[in-house]
Formats: C-alpha cells, sequence, structure tokens
C-alpha cells in the first residue's frame, strides 16, 4: 500500500480507498496479491484523472464501473461505488453510487466489506473487523438474499471459511448455500473451476470439503465417490514437507482413481486441456510403488517425465503406510532430473536400409526400449551395432 506505483495512484484519483482483500490481508499480516481500489465517482471520471496524470489505464469493465491502472510492472483494479439494481443470480446490473456504506452493503462478506485509507484509517460498516479477528465468515446482511444475488457465493462461503474461518461455519449462510445448491449448475463452469481451485488449495481444505459434501454440495460439482482422505493426508504432507499446495494435484487426489472419472471432472469443470492429461494421468492405472530401484524410477522418468512421475509419487504417498524415506527420494530423483537423449532417429533407421514407413517406427521403438532397459548405457556406436543385429535378425 506504500509502494511508490500505489501511492501514485491514490494521488491521481484523489478521494480513494484501498478495499476488499488488501485490507483483510493487511490486517492479517497476510499477502497481499491484489491491490483492489475503490472510488466514489463514476468510471469516466477515473479514466479522466488517471489519463491526465499520465497513468496507463485498460477499460476492462465501463458498465460495471471498473477500470484497471497499470503502472511499471502493478496493476490496480479501480471500481466505482455501487449498487445493484437488478440481479439473477449470475450478473447485476449495476448504479454508481458516492455513498460507501451503500457500497458496502452491496459485497459479500463482512471481512471483505472493509476499506482503508492511504494513512492507513479503517473504515468497517459491517463488523468485519471483529469476524475476521474471531475467524467468522459471514455474509453481509440475510445469507440467502445474498447468494441469490450471484450463486457463485454458495462456493466462496467454503473457500473463505477455508483460508479464513476458525470452527464452524457460520450455520445461517451454511443453511443458505445448502438450500441453493441446486443453482450452482446456472452458473460457468469456469468459474466453479476457478473457485473450487481457490478452495483446496487452502492450508487445510478437508474439514470444509466434508460439511460440501455432506450437504450435498459438492456432488453437484464433481462425479464419482470422492477420496476425501486422501486429499486430507496430501494436505499434511505438502505442510509436513515444505511442499507448495498444487491445486490441480489436489483435484487429482479427491477424485476417484481412473482416466474416466479424470475426464468426466475435467469435462464437469471445463478444465484446460493441459490440466485435463495432467488428472489423466496423476490418477490413471499406472501405480508407483515406494521401494522401485533406482533404474526403475529412472525408466519410469524417462517414459512419464519428471511432473508426471512427481503427481503419481505424492498421490501413492498420501494412500500410503510406507516410511516417508523411499518417497522423498523418489521426489528428489524427480527435482533432479535430466532426461537423457536417445541418439538416433528415424533417418537413422532409414539410412540402415528400412524402407520409409510404419516399420521405421517400430525399429526406431525397440532400439529406444532396449537402451532404456539398458538403463540408458548405449552409446550412439553401441545403438547402432544392435541396429544392425536386428536388422540382420530380420525382426525388430
Amino acid at each position: 500500500m506504500t509502494t511508490p506505483e500505489t501511492v501514485q495512484v491514490m494521488a491521481a484519483l484523489g478521494e480513494a480507498r484501498f478495499v476488499g482483500g488488501a485490507v483483510r490481508n493487511a490486517l492479517l499480516g497476510a499477502p497481499v496479491s491484489d491491490t483492489d481500489i475503490a472510488v466514489p465517482m463514476p468510471p469516466e471520471e477515473s479514466l479522466a484523472r488517471l489519463k491526465a496524470k499520465g497513468i496507463k489505464v485498460v477499460e476492462t469493465g465501463l458498465e460495471h464501473g471498473t477500470v484497471t491502472a497499470v503502472l511499471g510492472n502493478r496493476a490496480f483494479e479501480i471500481t466505482s461505488l455501487r449498487r445493484d439494481v437488478e440481479t439473477d443470480g449470475r450478473h447485476a446490473k449495476v448504479a454508481f453510487t458516492d455513498d460507501w456504506a451503500e457500497d458496502a452493503a452491496r459485497r459479500d462478506f463482512t471481512i471483505n466489506a472493509l476499506y482503508a485509507s492511504t494513512e492507513g484509517e479503517i473504515f468497517d460498516y459491517a463488523t468485519g473487523v471483529e469476524d475476521l479477528i474471531a475467524g467468522r465468515v459471514r455474509f453481509v446482511g440475510e445469507p440467502g438474499q445474498r447468494i441469490a444475488e450471484d450463486y457463485l457465493r454458495v462456493l466462496r462461503l467454503f473457500r473463505f471459511h477455508a483460508w479464513y474461518g476458525k470452527g464452524e461455519i457460520d450455520p445461517d449462510g451454511l443453511r443458505a448455500a445448502a438450500e441453493a445448491r441446486d443453482k450452482l449448475k446456472t452458473l460457468s463452469a469456469e468459474r466453479v473451476a476457478k473457485e473450487l481451485l481457490r478452495l483446496v488449495a487452502a492450508p487445510r481444505p478437508g474439514p470444509v470439503l466434508r460439511v460440501m459434501a455432506a450437504t450435498g454440495i459438492l456432488s453437484e460439482l464433481l462425479p464419482g465417490a470422492l477420496q476425501l482422505p486422501r486429499l486430507e493426508k496430501l494436505t499434511e504432507l505438502d505442510a509436513a514437507n515444505g511442499l507448495a499446495a498444487d491445486p490441480v494435484l489436489r483435484l487429482a487426489a479427491l477424485l476417484p482413481d481412473g482416466e474416466e472419472a479424470a475426464q468426466a471432472a475435467a469435462v464437469a469443470l471445463k478444465l484446460s486441456n493441459a490440466d485435463r492429461d495432467r488428472l489423466a494421468g496423476a490418477v490413471g492405472a499406472e501405480k508407483i510403488a515406494a521401494h522401485l530401484s533406482a533404474q526403475q524410477a529412472r525408466q519410469l522418468l524417462y517414459r512419464w517425465g519428471a511432473a508426471r512421475f512427481s503427481d503419481k509419487v505424492r498421490l501413492q504417498w498420501a494412500q500410503s503406510a510406507t516410511g516417508a524415506g523411499a518417497w522423498r527420494m523418489l521426489l528428489q530423483m524427480a527435482n533432479n532430473w535430466q532426461r537423457p537423449r536417445f541418439p538416433l532417429t528415424g533417418r537413422d533407421v532409414m539410412a540402415a536400409g528400412v524402407v520409409e514407413g510404419p516399420e521405421v517406427g517400430r525399429v526406431l521403438a525397440a532400439l529406444e526400449d532396449w537402451w532404456i532397459e539398458g538403463d540408458f548405457a548405449a552409446d550412439e556406436g553401441a545403438l547402432r551395432s544392435r541396429l544392425k543385429a536386428v536388422l540382420a535378425q530380420g525382426q525388430p
């Protein structure tokens, strides 16, 4: 909040306050990733003031009152104070206002309805500071009404409780969320996926996910019999071993084993092709044992790649009674893995007399298998000799 870029943007806007997550996390002493700013003026006025000071501005959502200022390598989302005119559970039609309390009244949770001046003065219109200290995630106003304005708030209740809540989830909010669970299917899969991945990235998402399962909300999002114990063990292992929370891997831990389940989840959440393939690779049929020999581990690293190998190690570790040392050693191998280059190509096979076509691929694959089984020891000369021997025998 005190960096030169922030000070410059706030000075250009005039009357402006930090809002939401930046204030909440600053009060908690937690890292601030996004610097959101609220202003009591229409977006066109924000735009004009920033441009007058030579600050680059992107019109990210004028109809909703939002512009983005870009200064140096930082972006600041600046939103005009608003009140809802019309909502349908997915989109809102808003009107602009200069009333800070009116803007606070339309926000989702009390801990997000916090504002701060550049001098550090806190403006709390909804007991947000009190709830933040107590670890209470409560809706501003009546929970059912807040959820009806945007059904994504069903998931946001659980996500924010996983990150900031203590003890039981607010009963009024939980009741309203459970009653609106069937509305989740009206939301875009992309919004749901983003919220779910943020939730599972929390330090201890397990208890919240168990409540979601008990209320029938989790089954609205993901198909199949979910493996909550495996996810909980994975989060424990992450904390105990200093491993970064990986939301896609944690989603994989939650899913039933098998590529079919991974594909179904990827479709339901409209995940990227890369995330879909990663889920399928992590929960696919192939298993990995803790006590692999170094040679066996190198073979799997070569065939799967270090990323998929690591995913499988962490998932198997999360459902294994085997000692941690063996799993840590496998992860260390993956972290230090440098993939050897197979010396031959299809051109070499054709130069040895194989006619261009499918036979070239078969011969090359057989040579590569032999090279892998020999722990990658054969150099180019040895492989050429093997190629001659294979062709002389008349079969790969």
